[in-house]
């Protein structure tokens, strides 16, 4: 009689058994395909507090009913970070588990109406490109354009698109024409002569610092102090919280060869505590979107993420008048001040005259 357990038979049958693989790769997507992700996820309060209070995401109209009620809603909603994270993590076992790097995120918009607990998530992505990598002949570039919606009423809560390197079945042969830039390609840095900051959190004081900033070579840019190490709560909690279920974030065996040696952080855990970092030093009253979002390098188990904020510009056509519309930059960067995330956010802003 075979003893299965026993080491060395255990060890050939494993070398024997086929391997039920998750996720899809490159030969599996074209474009036009419309992909319904399932399941969905109910988007709670204990999630959404969850993921702010790790995140340190602190603006009191997500937490407490009176300043919710005084911000137009019925009751503390869902906040844009976790809806993102959530409609993303949702896709990741049809779109991404097999691995490669998230190249970027662009196009992140949302209703103009809260969004409550208990509200139903359902999300589907349609593949809008598939192209092939000159430098990385292993891996194919695909981007999707995702949609969360409420499964009740289908109305679309969150939208993006991204753009992700997905390992291929087979290998293609290139010339190598885009695996590095010629030396001195690139255009020496140039930055501005002064950085100047706002005084204050509320629309006035964005405006007011672009105008002391209208003179030729000086920005509007600064650093917020707070930094947020990550932990086992960050980095593999909080994307089980969303059904991310990528290796990078769980699986402790197959990171080890990896280039980080270990587990990685959630780029949306990266994304929202940069901007939990930033949103402490501005009166935040809507979030409008995101442009160009990029993840530059993995953030691991140690690593301590800050953030640094450029404001670009300044419109007061806010859909209320108690705010004015700000457009900033958020850069996310580690302890070796290398930058892991970067992106375009377009926010309300309150008035301190409201």
């Amino acid at each position: 009689m075979t003893e299965w357990t026993d080491p060395d038979t255990f060890a050939q049958a494993l070398e024997r058994a086929e391997t039920k693989e998750k996720g899809n790769c490159f030969e599996d997507f074209a474009e036009g395909d419309l992909v319904e992700h399932d399941p969905g996820l109910s988007l709670t309060e204990w999630g959404n507090e969850q993921w702010m209070s790790q995140t340190l995401n602190h603006d009191p109209a997500y937490w407490r009913s009176d300043a919710a009620a005084e911000r137009g809603f019925e009751e503390p909603p869902i906040h844009p970070d976790y809806l993102t994270a959530a409609t993303l993590g949702i896709t990741v076992e049809d779109l991404s588990e097999k691995g490669g790097y998230f190249l970027g995120r662009t196009d992140v918009r949302f209703p103009g109406t809260p969004i409550y607990a208990g509200t139903e998530l359902h999300v589907e992505s349609e593949v809008v490109n598939c192209a092939t990598s000159s430098s990385r002949p292993e891996y194919g570039i695909v981007s999707w354009r995702t949609r969360g919606k409420d499964a009740e009423t289908g109305d679309v809560l969150c939208s993006y698109e991204r753009t992700n390197m997905i390992p291929r079945r087979d290998p293609v042969a290139t010339d190598g024409s885009g695996a590095a830039a010629a030396e001195g390609d690139e255009d020496e840095p140039e930055l501005p002569d002064e950085f100047i900051a706002p005084e204050g959190g509320y629309y006035e004081d964005f405006v007011e610092a672009l105008e002391r900033a209208d003179e030729e070579n000086t920005a509007v840019a600064y650093r917020h102090e707070r930094g947020r190490t990550q932990d086992d709560v960050t980095v593999a909690s909080l994307p089980l919280a969303t059904l991310n279920t990528a290796k990078q974030h769980h699986n402790v065996d197959v990171m080890a060869d990896s280039p980080s040696g270990d587990i990685v952080t959630y780029g949306d855990v990266t994304r929202s505590t940069a901007l939990g970092h930033a949103r402490s030093d501005e009166e935040t009253w809507r979030e409008v979107g995101f442009d160009d979002e990029s993840f530059h390098t993995f953030v691991a188990v140690g690593d301590t993420v800050y953030a640094f904020t450029r404001v670009l510009e300044v419109e007061d056509d806010a859909a209320s008048d108690a705010a004015g519309t700000v457009r900033f930059q958020h850069i996310a960067f580690n302890q070796d001040d290398e930058p892991v995330y970067s992106g375009t956010r377009t926010a309300e802003i309150q008035k301190r005259s409201k």
